[in-house]
């Protein structure tokens, strides 16, 4: 049938992007490191910069291996990168522009649990189960 070429390319093509985002993830870990080493200090956004990496690492370590992306991931990497900006512009940030990002990270936290719930609650039946 003519779909069956189409979803291999479209295979590949996923697995060639998920490579290519995995490498450029190691490449700033090994950055990141360097930068590290080279200021012999460590830093509280160092340490989240590399959760957020870690996190990028994870999702692609997901999706190969179940061929899904559970939606907390994308989630969870914005709720970590929303405080590691509070924390490196916190001096220049006003209260509204600081309400706001806390807002936001609360409303993300809020959908985790939501949809960590309806999982919970509601299991979904693929087409496969």
């Amino acid at each position: 049938m003519a779909t069956e070429p189409v979803r291999k390319f479209v295979h590949l093509v996923e697995h060639v992007i998920l490579l290519i985002v995995m490498l450029a993830t190691l490449v700033a870990v090994v950055q990141e490191i360097w930068q590290i080493i080279e200021r012999q200090e460590v830093r509280l956004s160092d340490l989240l910069l590399m959760f957020l990496y870690l996190e990028v690492i994870a999702m692609v370590g997901i999706y190969y291996e179940e061929h899904k992306l559970p939606v907390r991931y994308p989630i969870y990497i914005a709720i970590v990168a929303l405080a590691r900006y509070i924390i490196l512009e916190s001096k220049s940030l006003d209260s509204t522009s600081m309400l706001g990002i806390g807002g936001t990270i609360l409303l993300l936290t809020i959908s985790v649990f939501i949809v960590r719930y309806g999982h919970v609650k509601y299991p979904w039946k693929g087409v496969d189960e």
